[in-house]
């Protein structure tokens, strides 16, 4: 459509309080959740004419792009890196630069964008795929040949994903012709798990430790995530890291108008209680409070297990069988998060902008994984070290003379659940003693690598599975919706099209986790509901 020929609408708030007003009159799409795949899907639909609707419980939209501010200082809680958007002629950069009309930039994480600390052995992960793998040859000298192999299996199941996600797009009918050849070269991949994979090239299990080093990035030690979703993380961090510029709420502020500009409406705290069926279909959704909001279509971006438990209820009868195959699957990591501010800039400091990944001494992740779910005090399977004010070049400019850390660990969820009936910042002493402990814990490895750090903490804040189940609407607090094992990709359900005439389901779960996995999510719910391929629609300029 020529920019000329754009329908004009009165111009709206980008977001609106559900508090303050209601949202009135029919739509012809209500989505819930305002995280990037219901933001890209809602866009998509916007873009061609439909008149959308944004529901977001949290009092900030974005999902897991959203920022929380303190005084002096803001922390990005989802957003730590992202692969490949710094090369302009990437894929994903394209993608996003036409989702935000150019308004979204990007700064360049730098040659080495990961480090690995084993005990006292730093490993570094350097920007390029042949650097990578020559990196590796020098850390592990007899294993060439290894690696070769490993690289080769990244990019062949890298390269089998895009026809397996695009079949989940396609109408039952092609897709039962097309589907079981679009999808089988995938499933050889998704079908093993990482160690397998792995241990099917090697026995140095030093090597194979490195190698899964970034697993916190995906939420499950090797013998347990499936190596589809393994090589495509992998894959995605191969040309380097880079961090949106202005923090991760850029993402939704860039993107979030071409909705409202176009008739659309974003609203937070609106919670949604029901997705109202009548006569097979979905007609839209009942508020919290008792209100109806009746719609054309309904997009969940709220997850599998919400969309086909709390969220559909009784008003299907499937909706029980399709919640157990959820279930079945199992939800994925939940989290510690310390958010850390201090009172010099991130040059005065020295902060790198590479993260660390800490582990202790051995490099089995899942003995270490499996020793903490044992032990509470068993030393941290992991310790993930952000440095966004370092990767940011505008964060001196909205914070002079200040700087942010985030410390990140896994958390199993039974141990915060029987706080799990209390309310946020109500949660008692015994919780608060809790978190301070698991503070001073997850304090140890930033002191040990960046010991200049001590003593300029200004504000410390730990966020628990709890928080994410309060914040996001998880039901664990898991972060990556489902968990990424071989079972979740053979698992029919997971796909833009439920078995509700009008309902459909985007973001992480359609596709994986992550920022391109969502992305990717609300790219295919909208090419679903849409009947053609909106990326080429988006990239083409209609």
């Amino acid at each position: 459509m020529d920019s000329t020929q754009e329908p004009h609408f009165a111009q709206q708030p980008l977001v609106q309080s559900y508090k303050k007003q209601r949202p009135e009159g029919k739509w012809d799409v209500v989505l819930i959740g305002s995280g990037l795949g219901s933001l890209v899907c809602g866009v998509l639909l916007a873009r061609q004419g439909k008149k959308v609707l944004m529901l977001e419980q949290h009092y900030t939209p974005g999902g897991f792009t959203h920022v929380f501010k303190r005084k002096r200082f803001e922390w990005d809680v989802g957003i730590h890196y992202i692969g490949e958007v710094h090369d302009p002629s990437s894929g994903l950069r394209k993608l996003f630069d036409a989702l935000s009309e150019n308004q979204l930039e990007w700064a360049d994480v730098g040659d080495v964008y990961d480090r690995l600390v084993f005990g006292e052995t730093l490993y570094e992960l350097p920007k390029g795929a042949r650097a990578f793998a020559e990196r590796m040859k020098a850390y592990f000298p007899k294993e060439h040949l290894a690696i070769d192999r490993y690289m080769e299996a990244v990019f062949g199941a890298s390269r089998s994903a895009r026809t397996f996600f695009m079949e989940k797009a396609m109408p039952p009918l092609a897709s039962a012709v097309a589907g079981p050849w679009m999808r089988r070269k995938f499933l050889r991949y998704s079908d093993q798990t990482t160690l397998e994979v792995l241990r099917g090239l090697t026995r140095n299990e030093q090597l194979i430790g490195v190698l899964c080093g970034q697993y916190g990035d995906y939420g499950l030690p090797p013998a347990q995530s499936s190596f589809a979703m393994h090589a495509v993380l992998v894959k995605h961090y191969f040309k380097g890291g880079a961090f949106p510029v202005g923090g991760s709420s850029r993402i939704f502020e860039t993107i979030a108008p071409q909705i409202t500009q176009r008739g659309g409406a974003i609203y937070t705290n609106a919670s949604v209680e029901n997705i109202m069926v009548r006569g097979g279909r979905a007609t839209g959704v009942v508020m919290a409070d008792g209100y109806q909001i009746e719609a054309g279509s309904v997009v969940s971006g709220a997850g599998a297990w919400n969309t086909f438990g709390p969220l559909l209820g009784d008003a299907v009868p499937e909706a029980a069988g399709w919640q157990q195959k959820v279930t079945n699957i199992g939800t994925s990591a939940s989290h510690l998060s310390l958010y850390l501010g201090l009172d010099a800039t991130a040059a005065a400091l020295k902060l790198p902008r590479a993260n660390y990944w800490v582990y202790p001494e051995g490099y089995d992740h899942d003995a270490h994984v499996a020793r903490f779910l044992a032990d509470p005090e068993a030393p941290l399977p992991l310790a993930y070290i952000s440095f966004p004010a370092a990767k940011d070049p505008d964060f001196t400019r909205r914070y002079p003379g200040r700087s942010t850390i985030e410390v990140i660990t896994l958390a199993p969820w039974e141990r915060f659940a029987p706080w799990s009936e209390t309310r946020w910042k109500h949660r008692g002493d015994d919780y608060e003693a809790l978190k301070a402990s698991l503070t001073e814990r997850l304090l140890e490895p930033l002191y040990r690598l960046e010991p200049q750090v001590r003593g300029h903490i200004e504000a410390q804040e730990l966020s628990t599975p709890l928080s994410t189940a309060h914040f996001a609407g998880y039901h664990q607090g898991e972060i990556y919706g489902l968990a990424h094992t071989p079972q979740r990709f053979r698992e029919p359900v997971l796909r833009p099209r439920t078995g509700v005439n009008g309902l459909w389901l985007t973001g992480q779960d359609v596709v994986s986790c992550g920022i391109g996995g969502a992305l990717m999510g609300g790219i295919l719910t909208a090419s679903a509901m849409l009947g053609k391929n909106a990326t080429a629609e988006l990239l083409s300029g209609h």
